[in-house]
């Protein structure tokens, strides 16, 4: 598993991102600045705008260690409309499946003069790796490592319900419903809505979806699913993750 200080990895000198590997350990103002930036593209003045000239000559490398179509092409689409070169990486394809190892894999990306990789993969710390090995000037952004972390999904969420609650998250009650035990994104949304001052997090499952020591996560803990969702103003429903 990642350290605890995955802060120092993913931040510069200036206290800016430079990876964005987990929330945790980042900072209020810095989750509010993710989320005022991606509120300034979403109303760009005289939309409908299709590109934005922002990453024109980058080039973003998609690293899908594990299957996810919605998510990869998610990814795909943000880069282009921003003007990025996207270079999608078939694993099932790639040398590594041949026996190249994962640094080759990287080292030869590198010398393709990649700015960024996307990274998802079915180890937990996986993106923690990857951006620990990569070369100085190559930015890593975690889509998805293990049962760890998917900061992605949980900050598009908090956008979501900022957007429809408003900014003042200390007023929500905010329940998460589902199979928090294999839930990389739920410990995400957990860590965001703290960081977020949200006013009540509540974790809703049954016991055999509920991870031990499920009150270190920083919620509420629930297994009736009428007491959970009573008077909560938002519901976050996640999908079983193992059948």
């Amino acid at each position: 598993m990642p350290s605890q200080r995955s802060d120092r990895l993913q931040l510069n000198e200036h206290g800016r991102l430079r990876h964005f590997l987990t929330i945790e350990g980042l900072s209020r103002d810095l989750l509010v600045q993710i989320l005022d930036t991606a509120e300034s593209f979403a109303t760009l003045p005289g939309r409908p705008v299709k590109k934005v000239p922002l990453l024109r000559g980058r080039i973003i490398t998609n690293l899908f260690f594990e299957d996810s179509t919605r998510t990869r092409t998610t990814f795909e689409l943000a880069a282009k409309r921003l003007s990025a070169d996207v270079l999608t990486l078939n694993i099932g394809a790639s040398s590594t499946a041949k026996g190249e190892s994962l640094l080759d894999t990287l080292r030869n990306l590198e010398a393709m003069h990649c700015d960024m990789f996307v990274v998802r993969h079915a180890d937990s710390g996986a993106a923690h790796f990857i951006a620990q090995h990569s070369a100085p000037h190559i930015s890593v952004v975690n889509a998805g490592d293990g049962r760890h972390a998917h900061p992605t999904q949980a900050m598009l969420d908090m956008f979501t319900i900022r957007r429809v609650k408003g900014p003042d998250f200390g007023r929500l009650r905010v329940a998460i419903v589902g199979d928090i035990l294999h839930s990389r994104v739920a410990r995400s949304q957990i860590h965001a809505l703290n960081l977020l001052n949200t006013g009540e997090v509540r974790i809703v499952a049954p016991r055999t979806l509920m991870p031990a020591h499920a009150e270190a996560l920083g919620a509420q803990i629930y297994h009736d699913l009428r007491t959970g969702i009573r008077d909560v103003d938002v519901v976050i429903m996640l999908g079983l993750q193992r059948e």
